[in-house]
């Protein structure tokens, strides 16, 4: 997985928090961050939801109230969330969630700014798949 080394801090705690919908990380390094589950499926790593390369990006809508149902560990380098809204595909390595704890406020606002350049509200329904101008 890029970006895993021996430098790459480990989480030494998962913690799930289902009322507030956050997964707690404590990391090696001593960082811990609350990652709120909406914020993992919206930048979730899959294909469905990253694409295959830049500018195929599928703009998640309608997951401010996902649940995280199941986290299955993935070896020893990353977990594979179940959210409730069926999504299973994303592997989160290590450094990939302490991206998205370290970085949550920029990525909370590119996230914003594309919902506004795209004209859709974050509570907006996704589209059906196979809709018109749908590529999931």
């Amino acid at each position: 997985m890029a970006g895993l080394t021996s430098d790459t801090p480990t989480p030494q705690s998962l913690t799930v928090h289902g009322q507030s919908r956050v997964l707690e990380v404590l990391f090696s390094d001593g960082a811990q961050f609350r990652i709120p589950f909406e914020l993992m499926r919206v930048y979730s790593p899959s294909a469905e939801v990253a694409g295959h390369g830049p500018g195929q990006e599928v703009l998640q809508t309608g997951k401010r109230e996902v649940e995280l149902e199941a986290l299955e560990p993935i070896g020893n380098y990353a977990v594979q969330p179940r959210f409730s809204d069926g999504h299973d595909s994303g592997i989160y390595s290590w450094d990939y969630l302490y991206f998205l704890g370290a970085q949550q406020d920029k990525l909370w606002a590119d996230y914003e700014r594309r919902l506004r350049e795209a004209g859709v509200e974050r509570d907006a329904a996704m589209p059906p798949k196979g809709a018109p101008g749908c590529s999931h």
